[in-house]
């Protein structure tokens, strides 16, 4: 009995110190990116948030408390209401043109169209461009001198046409802009879709057309409902995208003509490090933050309670 009992108790304890020793191992090696993590992400914010209480021009310590007055700014602000505004309608325009298009895109590519490697390689290299190098490009397009921009020298050609101040124009600017992002973009959406595509069964869809479906009973039936993963994946991906736009709108228009172009990281970069107001900048960052958190939040809560739903049948 004696025996059995050192036995059972010594297997126990060889379990007990490879599990400790998993453990371990497990600590260290992310040890290294919690550090990172703690560094670069968490102790900025906490920065940042003790900032957005004063009024701090960035030299110096932060001595000018108050309170929650940057806070009080930012809701009153017409500028930062009119950069929320035009964030939320590059969001409505992704969602309802940038996403669609991708997805027809791969729909078409990642089949049996001729020459498919062809285009897949097309409509991807647009993505794998800098933000710098694109606003630069499709600022050459958009030149108002027909002699330079493509887009008048093509434009004057139509009777009646005369050159557009795409750029400049405040009616203009913000569709333009959405334009690049929409060329920029769209490729990582067609190559998320095509991934998903890849891993659906080919025999379910055989079994469909087998019984009777025709092909758009296949893309809504079928296709599109297996898709429905990539599908919140690019929405997710798109919406915290364009709340975090900056680099292609700076280099094109600095937010401008007017505000015109504004959204929310001009407006944090314009009042943090052109004019200086880094406490002013670091609570919008802060309201960014939230902004970003919160839908982040409410759009995985909304998925995990979807699949819990489908999950019950």
């Amino acid at each position: 009995m004696e025996i059995a009992t050192r036995q059972s108790t010594g297997i126990f304890g060889a379990r007990l110190s490879r599990r400790t020793q998993d453990a371990a191992t497990v600590v260290l090696f992310l040890l290294p990116a919690f550090i990172l993590f703690i560094i670069f992400v968490i102790y900025p914010v906490i920065q940042s948030i003790y900032y957005s209480f004063f009024s701090w021009k960035g030299f110096g310590p932060a001595e000018d408390f108050v309170g929650l007055e940057n806070y009080k700014r930012i809701l009153t602000d017409t500028a930062f209401r009119k950069a929320l505004g035009h964030g939320l309608l590059i969001i409505v325009l992704s969602l309802t043109l940038q996403l669609p298009l991708s997805l027809a895109l791969a729909l078409m590519v990642g089949r049996d169209l001729p020459g498919r490697r062809f285009f897949r390689m097309l409509f991807f290299m647009p993505y794998v461009f800098s933000e710098v190098i694109t606003a630069i490009m499709w600022m050459g397009l958009y030149n108002p001198d027909p002699d330079r921009g493509l887009l008048n020298a093509l434009l004057i050609l139509i009777p009646g046409m005369k050159p557009q101040g795409f750029l400049g124009d405040p009616k203009q600017v913000l569709g333009c802009i959405f334009v690049v992002l929409t060329w920029k973009y769209f490729g990582l959406h067609m190559l998320l879709y095509m991934a998903g595509l890849q891993n659906i069964p080919r025999e379910i869809e055989e079994a469909a057309m087998i019984d009777g479906a025709n092909s758009r009973q296949l893309l809504t039936s079928v296709t599109l409902p297996l898709l429905g993963g990539t599908i919140r994946t690019t929405i997710y991906l798109s919406v915290l995208g364009a709340l975090q736009q900056f680099g292609v709108i700076w280099v094109m228009t600095r937010g401008g003509p007017i505000n015109a172009s504004e959204v929310l990281a001009t407006y944090m970069y314009r009042y943090s490090f052109i004019r200086f107001w880094l406490g002013y900048g670091s609570a919008v960052a802060i309201v960014m933050l939230l902004i970003s958190l919160g839908f982040s939040i409410a759009y995985l809560r909304l998925i995990m309670r979807q699949q819990d739903y489908l999950g019950s049948y």
